[in-house]
């Protein structure tokens, strides 16, 4: 059995998710091979180094308010290429809800970051984008870069489809931008679009992190990828998939946004092209009957502790023994 669920955001890491539930699974008699994933947002680094290998690195940065802060980026084998997560440098769980300030928070820590990877070895950048709390266009991060002398090859690594256009109002609220505030984000959005080498504006995928990953295109002709896909095939996950059993995955909360390319929609969607039965362990299930026929999982079971994703484990290996079991028994004239 293959275990391939994404991070519960804000409360297990996918690797502790993954453990769990095979844990449940192992109790059962059954083998489960652990492979947490991510979908280029929060996690990433994690999830590529646990299945890669690689070592940490930290760096001093800039945090979203220009405070010196200690963030992490990873070297993977060889050395030539590195992970960066913008949430290590810009992410909104860097600045208390009291202080926050859309307008002013800047992505300059993550060209920081990018550039500390650069000066280690790195050829190229794989950047995760996702939980930012900016909506610069990645103006802080293009600075920062060029202060440093530094034009990497990068692959930005989208949590969301989002256009460049559309990011201020789609995220800016959750950012603690109110109605005002939107629209002078987009209003500077439409200059930085307007002054760059190349318009971001209509692209698909410019909009993640506040529109960092339209910056990084715009200026650096940065590569952007739907991130579950290219985390999963970094992870070799088809491979492994389809020497499966089955699959079980999972996240936080399942609900209409899972739809939009997070890493349980395309688990699943590979899963049902490969004829693979694919069940779901997810804190919160808030997905519709339309959406959830479009999943076509096997089961979806709700956990949000630890023994919860044992026992989920657990009751999902019990009901694949008990089918074993009638097909193992059953012949001509038994149903």
């Amino acid at each position: 059995m293959l275990v391939a669920p994404d991070d519960f955001k804000g409360t297990l890491a996918a690797t502790a998710v993954a453990s769990a539930l095979a844990r449940g699974l192992r109790e059962t008699g059954l083998e489960a091979e652990e492979l947490a994933v991510a979908d280029g947002g929060g996690g990433t680094m994690d999830v590529l180094l646990a299945a890669l290998g690689g070592e940490r690195h930290r760096a001093r940065v800039s945090d979203p308010l220009g405070r010196p802060v200690e963030a992490e980026y990873a070297l993977l084998p060889g050395g030539g290429t590195a992970v960066v997560e913008m949430a290590q440098a810009s992410g909104l769980w860097r600045v208390d809800e009291a202080v926050r300030d859309p307008w002013a928070a800047s992505t300059r820590g993550t060209g920081e970051l990018i550039a500390a990877a650069l000066a280690a070895g790195a050829e190229e950048v794989i950047v995760g984008v996702g939980g930012s709390a900016t909506t610069d266009g990645g103006a802080g991060a293009l600075e920062g870069l060029t202060e440093a002398g530094a034009a990497p090859a990068m692959v930005v690594v989208c949590d969301v489809r989002t256009a460049w256009e559309d990011c201020a109002r789609v995220f800016g609220p959750q950012k603690g931008a109110d109605e005002a505030t939107v629209r002078r984000l987009e209003q500077r959005l439409d200059e930085l679009a307007a002054a760059a080498p190349h318009d971001p504006r209509g692209v698909a995928m410019t909009g993640c992190a506040g529109g960092l990953s339209g910056g990084l295109w715009a200026h650096h002709g940065a590569r952007l990828v739907p991130g579950a896909a290219y985390v999963l095939d970094a992870l070799g996950f088809d491979a492994r998939m389809r020497a499966a059993r089955f699959v079980v995955t999972g996240e936080g909360r399942l609900d209409a946004q899972t739809l939009t390319g997070k890493a349980v929609s395309e688990v699943a969607r590979r899963c049902r092209q490969a004829g693979v039965g694919c069940h779901a362990v997810v804190g919160r299930d808030e997905l519709d009957r339309f959406d959830a026929r479009i999943l076509d999982l096997a089961s979806v079971r709700e956990a949000g502790s630890v023994e919860e994703l044992e026992a989920a484990g657990r009751a999902i290996g019990e009901e694949a023994q008990s089918v074993s079991r009638c097909s193992s028994t059953s012949g001509p004239g038994r149903s």
